[in-house]
């Protein structure tokens, strides 16, 4: 093999080399960082996975929001109208948290099925829903209405 030859399949092969070990370090690092996100119904069936940072979302249900009295232990209920979830929240809640309102929830499943969140999302006005929250609610009541026959 010609020498200039050598040289440039060996430039090749190292720039193959480095773009492959780049991306699957990239992929690596942001694989720590992706939050996927689950409406009530997926995580009720089993679907989200447990021990991994996710994102959920739904309404907050109506009564369901207790406070504990000596911390900013809050714990709540948020549901897409086909299942509820549970949310086990510390911390200082947003302005706008409200029951009967939109809520995307970040944190980690535990093994008894309840969501312990890290962070909680509200809307931040009366008119706008999270796409998220407002896809798996539509999708919901989709399915509600084909089970019912209409």
């Amino acid at each position: 093999m010609h020498p200039v030859r050598r040289q440039r399949l060996f430039l090749v092969v190292f720039i193959i080399v480095a773009a492959s070990v780049a991306v699957g370090l990239m992929s690596f690092a942001l694989r720590e960082n992706i939050n996927l996100f689950y409406a009530p119904a997926s995580v009720a069936s089993g679907e989200a996975p447990k021990g991994v940072r996710i994102r959920a979302g739904g309404m907050v249900v109506d009564g369901s929001v207790k406070r504990a009295d000596d911390s900013l232990f809050v714990s709540f209920l948020i549901t897409d109208g086909e299942a509820d979830v549970e949310v086990h929240f510390t911390g200082i809640l947003p302005d706008l948290f409200g029951e009967g309102e939109a809520a995307v929830v970040m944190g980690e499943l535990n093994e008894g099925g309840v969501f312990m969140a890290s962070e909680v999302l509200a809307k931040h006005d009366e008119n706008y829903t999270p796409p998220e929250v407002a896809e798996a609610m539509d999708a919901a009541h989709q399915r509600a209405q084909k089970a019912d026959g209409g």
